[in-house]
């Protein structure tokens, strides 16, 4: 008579019992130890499909069990060790199970480090970040919650997201405006940023190149990324830049000489009353303002040339200051905007704001090894900086720019590429 020697399936139930009856002193250890368990039993079920039931004699089987080993999955910011079965199949090679490729798949451990350094949580304090130093989850050695484990996974997210960022397609955004600003990581290293203002008012990072000055080479470099992803030259569009003159020769020199340009008025107006003894400063202010609010460009012109005027004798190098780039400063009242939507986009205010969240992400960078960890830095904080961007202000009045820079470009047809062969000719 033949025996019966089927065995049933390891029963995880008992380990869920055993969980819930310990979820009044921890819940911590219950939530592991039940999640343990129901991965367990996925893991089963994947190798009852490959192998059939333990000790059932079957010639259709596709592999068979070869024991069981331990493997390591995230949990709470660190690794923990879980019992696996293996299976091979009848070559001899090793089948990987469903179920545990999905856990491993998570990345979670990736993730964890991102967030928390994203927000100023240094390496050495990952551990304590991720799990309560008196939890019931003891750290065991390796359990990837140390320092160097934690950079390493952040170099390796940080710059994959990195390289996804600078080759996605920029072509189906539909963009008016495109403000431009380098921000300082170190001497001779500098990064030249992009932000782009869509049709709706949404905003979008567009990339960052690495140089070691504002250079029109930098910038050109930034622009040859951007074009080469998808941004159409012969589109008209709103360029708005902090008055450095290689951000207009490289944007005029890629998009053509006749592209609108606007100067940062904010940037204009601190560099003047700076220079100012304070008695005239106030007044100063006040009447460049008064220019930029009006809607005739002319008058504003006029307003501002007789300003200088007035500052000829107490301060001449001032005046100069005034009417150098007056062309830029009026670039929005040029094309008939609106006040609120003019002062939106007559300053680098976004762009800023974005660079102050680049400079609170990596101010607990201590030493910059290269131009590489910088970029992966400082496009994690950019990405960051954009989980918080909002609507334009003056989103709902964008149709009248649109119309506008449409109009400007149909006066001006010539496209850059002809006007690069003229220049060269």
């Amino acid at each position: 008579m033949t025996r019966n020697i089927t065995r049933t399936r390891p029963d995880t139930t008992a380990l869920i019992a055993q969980a819930w009856d310990a979820v009044g002193s921890s819940f911590e250890r219950f939530c592991l130890t039940a999640g343990v368990a129901t991965l367990a039993r996925m893991m089963d079920e994947d190798a009852t499909q490959l192998c059939g039931r333990r000790y059932e004699r079957s010639d259709g089987k596709a592999a068979h069990r070869w024991g069981k080993t331990h493997g390591k999955i995230g949990f709470h910011g660190g690794k923990i060790a879980v019992e696996r079965p293996r299976v091979r199949a009848r070559s001899g090679a090793e089948v990987a199970l469903p179920s545990w490729e999905a856990a491993l798949a998570e990345d979670w451990l990736g993730q964890w480090a991102m967030n928390l350094m994203l927000i100023n949580v240094s390496t050495r304090k990952f551990g304590r970040a991720v799990r309560l130093p008196g939890g019931d989850v003891p750290a065991a050695t390796g359990d990837g919650r140390s320092k160097s484990a934690v950079s390493r996974r952040f170099v390796a997210l940080s710059a994959e997201r990195m390289a996804e960022w600078m080759a996605s397609d920029l072509a189906p955004l539909d963009l008016l405006a495109i403000q431009i600003d380098g921000i300082h990581i170190k001497e001779e290293l500098l990064l030249v940023a992009a932000v782009g203002i869509d049709a709706q008012g949404s905003k979008h990072p567009l990339g960052a190149i690495e140089g070691a000055t504002e250079s029109a080479a930098t910038v050109q470099a930034l622009l040859d990324n951007l074009v080469g992803r998808g941004l159409d030259p012969s589109i008209c569009r709103l360029f708005i830049v902090d008055g450095a003159k290689a951000l207009t020769k490289a944007i005029r020199r890629t998009f053509g000489s006749h592209t609108p340009i606007q100067r940062c008025q904010v940037h204009k107006a601190r560099n003047i009353t700076e220079r100012l003894p304070k008695a005239m400063q106030a007044s100063v202010r006040r009447t460049l303002r008064q220019a930029w609010e009006l809607d005739d460009a002319e008058k504003a012109e006029k307003l501002i040339r007789n300003l200088a005027r007035r500052l000829e004798l107490d301060a001449p190098g001032v005046r100069d200051s005034i009417l150098e780039g007056l062309d830029e400063i009026l670039t929005v009242n040029r094309l008939g905007l609106p006040a609120e939507l003019r002062r939106s986009l007559a300053c680098t205010n976004i762009i800023e704001n974005m660079n102050g969240t680049v400079r609170r992400v990596c101010r607990n960078v201590k030493h910059w090894r290269d131009a590489a960890m910088a970029l992966r830095w400082t496009g994690a904080a950019m990405l960051e900086a954009a989980k918080g961007f909002r609507r334009l202000k003056a989103h709902r009045q964008l149709p009248i720019l649109k119309a506008a820079l449409a109009a400007h470009g149909a006066r001006h047809t010539v496209t850059p590429a002809l006007e690069q062969q003229s220049a060269a000719a």
